[in-house]
């Protein structure tokens, strides 16, 4: 009879994952993710069945809290824009208190790796957000659209804003504002 699964355990190996992948990407052994969580290779397969699986569920895990930090601040009926800026502003404070989570987000949200139901998982999550997503793409204000190639733009601007806001702390509210004019600008049609 199999033991029973840990919570503990399970992120234990999710934040392994999340240190392993922030310094050597994607290709991050699992053997290294097994001996950072203090459990044993074949333990990391009885909670993740692939690597893959691993990745995905590092995904939401990290979507998850970032979400919720996203939620606090977020106004519903605030304009289109102003929401777009609350949760830029939250994704920045976000990366600047979590910054390996933040390099590991960054590198699985332009992978090929993160299956369409674990995306449909997070949207589930804070469905506020996926309709923020949404009335960008209805309203016709991000030229990119939903894609790849949008969250990479997206995520090289925050990582630029927030690199700069950790050196230097005291400007971290311009270059936060500036950051996101200058993403706003990028991806609007206007």
């Amino acid at each position: 009879m199999a033991r029973p699964k840990s919570e503990d355990k399970r992120v234990a190996l999710l934040e392994a994952a999340k240190l392993a992948v922030a310094e050597f990407g994607l290709g991050a052994a699992t053997s290294l993710i097994a001996k950072n969580a203090g459990v044993a290779e074949g333990t990391l397969f009885r909670y993740f069945a692939t690597k893959d699986e691993l990745l995905n569920g590092l995904y939401l895990y990290l979507k998850t809290s970032l979400g919720g930090t996203m939620m606090q601040n977020f106004q519903a009926d605030a304009s289109v824009k102003e929401r777009a800026r609350m949760v830029w502003s939250s994704f920045i404070d976000w990366g600047l208190v979590h910054p390996q989570a933040s390099k590991a987000m960054r590198q699985l949200a332009v992978s090929d790796k993160i299956t369409q139901e674990t995306k449909d998982s997070v949207a589930r999550v804070h469905p506020e957000l996926r309709k923020l997503a949404e009335d960008c793409i209805t309203n016709e204000l991000l030229s990119c659209g939903q894609s790849a190639f949008a969250d990479a733009i997206f995520f090289s601007l925050a990582e630029t804003t927030t690199e700069f806001a950790s050196r230097e702390p005291e400007k971290a509210q311009e270059y936060k504002t500036s950051g996101f004019e200058a993403m706003w600008r990028a991806m609007s049609r206007s």
